[in-house]
Parts: C-alpha cells; structure tokens; sequence
C-alpha cells in the first residue's frame, strides 16, 4: 500500500486489539494450552469493549514455540492497532515481548506483567500515604519471579523506591547466585543490592512491603510479625492469596490489598489495561514505555481522593476511569 497510515482512519485496525495466548500460565491453574486459554481471552475481550469501546479478538496458539509465536503474530498484526499478550509463562513471555516490541509499530503489552505491575505501583502509592511512610523509602520484598514479580520490581524501581529484594522458590535472588535465567540475571542487577541470601523469613526482617505474587500458603503470619511497623501486604494469588487478609490482618498489617474481587482493595488488571490500550489507539502510539506505564499508575491512584487502610484503589467501577488513564497514553 502507497498510505499504509491510512488503516487507521479507514479500517478496523484503529479500534482493534487482539488478545493472544498460548495458554502456558492461565490465571492459577498453569500451562494448560490452547483451547482451556480461549474463555479467559474471551472474557478479556468482553471487559476491553464494556469498559473501554475497544474491540478485541482472542486468539490462542496451539504452539509454545517462541520463534513460532513471534512469526505468528508478526504475520496477523497487520489487522491490529494493539497487542495485548496474556497468560504466557515465565521466562518465555520476556523474550516474546521484547522481540514483538522491537519488530512491530503497534503498542505491545504483556498484560501478566506492566498490568499487574502498574496496579501494584497505584496502590502501593497510596497505601504509602495510609501508614504514612514516605514512599520512595519503602523496603520491598517481592514472592515470585514470573511475569508479574519481575515487572513489579521494574517499575518500582522506577517510580523511585531502590530497596528491593525479589525472592523465587529457592529463595532471595542475587547477582551471582547459581542457575538462574536471563530474566533473573538482569533481576539481580538491580535488586537485593546487598546480596542477602536466604527465604522469605530471612528478607522480611524490618521491611514496610511484602507482595506476592506466587501462590497460596507463601506467606505465613510469622512473616508479617518480623516486618517494620504499620506492614503494607498485597498477597495477589488468585484464586487463593499467599495468606488470606484476617489472617495477615491478625499478624499485624495494616494495609491488606488481593486479587479478588470479594475482598477490600482489589488489585486488578482492568483498572489498567483498557485505558491504556484506549489512549494507545487514540493517540497513535506506537510503543507503551516506562513513563507512561508510571503516569498511569500515578492517575489510577489520584482517582482515590482520600486513601483508607480499606480502600488504596479505586473500584474498576469509577466513573471516568478508562477515560483517566488513556488521558496519559500519550507521545511526548
């Protein structure tokens, strides 16, 4: 085509997204493929047209080939103004990113990653003002080094707070410990500075956040009772958090947020992703970056007007929210 740019006033391709998988981590229940990955995408879909007018595809791979997944979406991508990413495991889901990211002029997202992450930041920014802590001094220990864990880690580190320790089944990550992947290498770069070594119980000493992100039963209260005053615990497991509110609530925390919507402080994707794909198809962006992922997070915590210990994000039900954080998907 002479004006390929003109796709976007005169095809589908301006309000379209597809919402990929190939089923390798769905939701808590793991890798199991294509077909069981389908209603999750579709429920996806649903939640991008009902909350931001964006019409999304599923579309699941029967393949977890990364070469072959890269090939396969490069050759569709045409059709699309985004790409959101869902539901593919740990470490795979980095290199697919990052080679789709680079290859294509269409906003890129793995949801599993900068949606959680940019929840996390929004909320953990007001719960900062909760127990009244300044923020950027927070000490942070993060269960679980997937998706989520990893780009958690990243954006915090990028919103200012530099004391951060990321802790995997074999315990704290850091630079020099043996076996781990690229993604973990890069990890212990820039987190755990001090190199301390040990579990989860060994990093909790005095520290003001524990996040998890990994499964049930991975915090325990003896880890919240050896935490600075005032904790702040986001257990985000679903469908069962690494400790259940009551009982973290009872070891002494004083902000408790999960991922479930039953319970107070719900930290959930959709309060990010269909605003930011929103503001990436109005606005012609070509790649969602850091800053914009950290201003989100920044306008998803200004719309609580007063932060409580019950309340340090906004219901996926505020008016105007969609509209407020494609506000800042925007080119510089």
């Amino acid at each position: 085509s002479k004006y390929p740019s003109q796709a976007r006033d005169y095809t589908m391709k301006r309000n379209m997204v597809a919402v990929v998988s190939d089923g390798s981590a769905i939701l808590g229940l793991g890798n199991l493929g294509a077909i069981p990955a389908l209603p999750v995408m579709e429920g996806k879909a649903a939640i991008f047209k009902e909350m931001a007018n964006v019409d999304a595809f599923p579309i699941v791979l029967d393949t977890q080939d990364p070469e072959e997944i890269i090939k396969i979406v490069k050759a569709i991508a045409p059709n699309f103004g985004g790409i959101n990413l869902e539901d593919f495991a740990a470490p795979n889901c980095f290199y697919i990113e990052e080679k789709l990211k680079a290859e294509l002029n269409i906003p890129v997202m793995h949801d599993d990653q900068h949606g959680t992450a940019i929840v996390v930041l929004a909320g953990l920014i007001n719960a900062a003002k909760v127990v009244k802590k300044e923020f950027t001094t927070l000490k942070v220990v993060i269960v679980g080094a997937g998706a989520a864990g990893s780009a958690i880690a990243r954006l915090l580190l990028l919103a200012g707070i530099s004391n951060i320790t990321v802790t995997d089944s074999k315990g704290a990550i850091y630079a020099g410990r043996t076996g781990l992947d690229r993604n973990k290498q890069a990890l212990a770069k820039v987190t755990n500075l001090d190199k301390k070594i040990g579990d989860v119980m060994q990093m909790v000493e005095g520290i003001d956040v524990l996040i998890g992100v990994s499964g049930p039963g991975t915090i325990a209260k003896a880890h919240i009772e050896h935490m600075a005053s005032s904790p702040i615990v986001f257990a985000l497991a679903n469908p069962i958090p690494e400790i259940m509110p009551e009982d973290a609530l009872r070891a002494g925390a004083a902000v408790v947020a999960t991922g479930r919507s039953d319970l107070p402080n719900q930290i959930n994707n959709s309060l990010a992703f269909p605003g930011v794909f929103r503001g990436a198809l109005d606005n012609g962006v070509t790649a969602i970056t850091d800053d914009m992922k950290l201003a989100a997070a920044k306008k998803i915590a200004s719309l609580v007007k007063t932060p409580t210990a019950d309340c340090v994000i906004p219901s996926v039900m505020t008016p105007g929210l969609v509209k407020a954080v494609a506000s800042v998907i925007k080119n510089k």
